[in-house]
């Protein structure tokens, strides 16, 4: 069994490539999309650095279902990709580096890719044995990015605060 492990899902979204790359660059606006801001409602959440793009970071500690951890840009290339360092030391401490690439399909249109990767070490590959690791995140990542269209469409210059 392969240790490093990838998941990645597309959509196309009806938003403008900016409006879509605001969002992903700006960590405030994530409570209005992000599927895992929804499963503690007292979620404990702390922004440092700017206030969007590389150096931007968030940290979250929350209920077992929202565990702990932070993100931090590393890398922002206007209305093309978003990479991120996502950390997590709670349930399991692991680094899941996480990147959305942008396709402008027009004005109006684009493609949004988000992938997650990891190097699976022993609990994480117990863990796969038990639960259909791609199946579960993924339809988490699908629904993300259905709300991330809705939140460019709603709020498509600044991200929502």
């Amino acid at each position: 069994m392969s240790r490093d492990v990838s998941l990645s899902r597309s959509a196309v979204l009806d938003a403008p490539a900016a409006a879509v790359f605001a969002q992903l660059e700006d960590f405030h606006a994530w409570e209005h999309w992000s599927p895992w801001e929804k499963v503690d409602a007292d979620l404990n959440r702390k922004y440092s650095g700017p206030e969007r793009g590389v150096g931007a970071r968030y940290e979250w500690s929350g209920n077992r279902a929202a565990g702990a951890g932070s993100m931090e840009i590393v890398e922002a290339s206007a209305g093309r990709q978003v990479a991120i360092d996502l950390r997590f030391s709670k349930p399991i401490k692991a680094t899941n580096p996480t990147v959305f690439t942008l396709n402008p399909l027009g004005p109006e249109r684009v493609e949004v890719t988000w992938t997650m990767t990891s190097r699976r070490g022993l609990l994480l590959s117990l863990f796969a044995r038990v639960v259909k690791l791609d199946a579960m995140l993924g339809t988490q990542f699908e629904e993300g990015l259905e709300s991330l269209g809705r939140a460019a469409r709603a709020e498509p210059g600044t991200g929502q605060r």
